[in-house]
């Protein structure tokens, strides 16, 4: 064996790797793993210019995976004053009464359906305390706004529009904007004159926010998104990205031909630490926007179309890059939603399987769990999203959808009962990137899905180690500690298997390595 750059050693190993499932020490070389053994045979191993970290009996386990996230995109989503601690309507207006003004703005994100306390989400709720400042205000959920008179006018939004996607511009009776912006299309009117971060301080919080993440124990994320490929790249040909982003741009509604041949064309664009690697779709919004497609409505009458207005426009673009033989992942929270993308992957026949993943699946009733599996439809879920639920059913999503399809809710236990592959992501910046948290979450889930058993230890590990490379279809790369796997690593101090899931939230991470590098180190 040629000489290691690194060697792990005194460590609990927990490989994933039937082969060799346990193991004390790990050499590294270029990047990917050069033997898999134990402490006596460092000293063989070893070389004049190798490095050797001593772990003093910490646990390292495969490099864990964010397996959706937004970490470019998510710059800009979490721009400005964060609303993610705000509970009430009161504590809304003390917070943007009160908020630094970015160019004259007040923005903010990560605010909750459930502030509003059960009313429509309108801007007379809060224009009075802005002294007339424009104010865009992110919900959590990245699928709606509130914008305020002045943000709207400074716009041209003086009343309803029409998108080539499921997406509105809330208006009253009279025609008037409320202020509430749903789907993507609505709030890309605004993208023009609401402040963005610079590009140099983009650059800054990016290469923070990575460091930051890896300090959880990260060392890649399924990235959502196209983010902005020209940024990463820069910052990856100047150092050494501390977690590997694998980006999969979107696939709107009216994307025609060509469209889809740039998106043929992005893939396996890439450098160090970095690739295009599929595409992502949508087939619905969110549940407590009203946008989630359920095969029943919500208790407001909402929720039963589809994100793509031709829902067979989406399954014939899913069916031109599988010919082309790109990966694909569909946003699908609503039953229907989820239906749909499973009818569409079944007909795409056999050399489908293990192409394709679902994100999110927030609710879905019996029959739909088997056919992930018959399928090889990934599912890929964020466990920390039932955070924004309340066991009690008194919060937005519940009462939408209303007791039973809420007792339907992130049936992460039920799907690997089914057998199928179950990948586990934060949706960050939607909620925390720590990815403790998510391994602790899927284990004890919240809110309404409290009520129902969660991953074991070894199945929540999994799912941020094995299934998520076989979500990705890089197990022959990722997910184990193997010979020839990548050199992505991370050191815990305490089991994440056998620890107590609360417990595990908080360890100590006591090294990071991604490509061979070691990008964190625990005090």
């Amino acid at each position: 064996m040629p000489t290691p750059d690194l060697i792990l050693t005194g460590a609990e190993v927990r490989t994933l790797d039937p082969e060799r499932p346990y193991a004390t020490a790990v050499a590294v070389r270029d990047g990917v793993i050069a033997a898999v053994g134990d402490e006596t045979d460092v000293r063989e191993w070893r070389g004049p210019g190798t490095e050797v970290v001593t772990l003093a009996g910490a646990h390292l386990v495969p490099g864990l995976v964010d397996a959706h996230s937004h970490p470019v995109w998510g710059l800009e989503m979490a721009t400005g004053l964060d609303l993610s601690g705000v509970t009430d309507l009161a504590g809304l207006r003390a917070a943007v009464a009160g908020a630094e003004r970015i160019d004259g703005w007040v923005i903010g994100y990560g605010l909750d359906h459930n502030a509003f306390e059960g009313r429509p989400i309108d801007r007379a709720l809060v224009e009075d305390v802005l002294s007339g400042a424009p104010a865009f205000l992110r919900l959590y959920d990245g699928h709606s706004a509130l914008a305020t008179g002045a943000a709207l006018a400074a716009a041209g939004v003086t009343g309803p529009r029409s998108f080539a996607q499921r997406s509105e511009v809330v208006c009253d009776a009279a025609g008037r904007p409320t202020g509430h912006l749903v789907e993507h299309a609505a709030m890309d009117l605004l993208a023009e004159v609401v402040p963005r971060p610079s590009y140099e301080a983009r650059r800054t919080r990016l290469v923070e926010l990575l460091a930051a993440m890896a300090a959880t124990g990260l060392t890649g994320a399924h990235v959502m998104d196209a983010g902005d490929v020209e940024l990463v790249d820069s910052v990856a040909r100047e150092t050494v990205l501390p977690v590997r982003l694998r980006f999969a741009p979107w696939c709107m509604p009216g994307a025609d031909a060509a469209g889809l041949e740039e998106l043929i064309a992005l893939q396996g664009r890439g450098g160090r630490h970095w690739v295009v690697g599929g595409v992502k779709f949508f087939m619905d919004g969110t549940v407590e926007g009203g946008t989630a497609w359920l095969k029943h409505a919500d208790c407001h009458g909402q929720g039963t179309d589809a994100f793509w207005p031709d829902p067979e426009a989406y399954g014939a673009a899913v069916r031109r890059l599988h010919t082309a033989g790109v990966r694909t992942a569909t946003h699908a929270i609503g039953d229907a939603a989820v239906r749909h993308v499973l009818d569409v992957v079944a007909g795409l026949g056999p050399d489908a399987r293990d192409r394709h993943r679902i994100e999110h699946i927030e609710t879905a009733p019996d029959d739909l769990l088997p056919r992930f599996a018959e399928l090889g439809v990934a599912a890929s879920m964020q466990p920390p999203h039932t955070a924004y639920t309340r066991a009690d059913g008194t919060d937005e999503w519940s009462r939408r959808l209303g007791p039973d399809r809420a007792s339907h809710a992130w049936r992460l236990r039920d799907l690997r009962d089914a057998g199928a592959t179950v990948a586990l992501g934060s949706d960050w910046p939607i909620a925390p990137y720590d990815v403790r948290a998510v391994l602790a979450t899927a284990r004890t889930p919240k809110g309404a899905a409290s009520g129902r058993a969660g991953l074991s230890g070894l199945e929540a590990l999994e799912g941020c180690t094995s299934h998520a490379a076989r979500a990705a279809g890089e197990t022959d790369l990722a997910g184990r500690i193997a010979v020839g796997h990548r050199a992505d690593l991370t050191a815990l101090a305490l089991d994440p298997v056998k620890a107590p899931a609360d417990e595990l939230a908080e360890a100590e991470v006591r090294l990071t390595v991604t490509g061979g590098h070691v990008v964190h180190r625990g005090d």
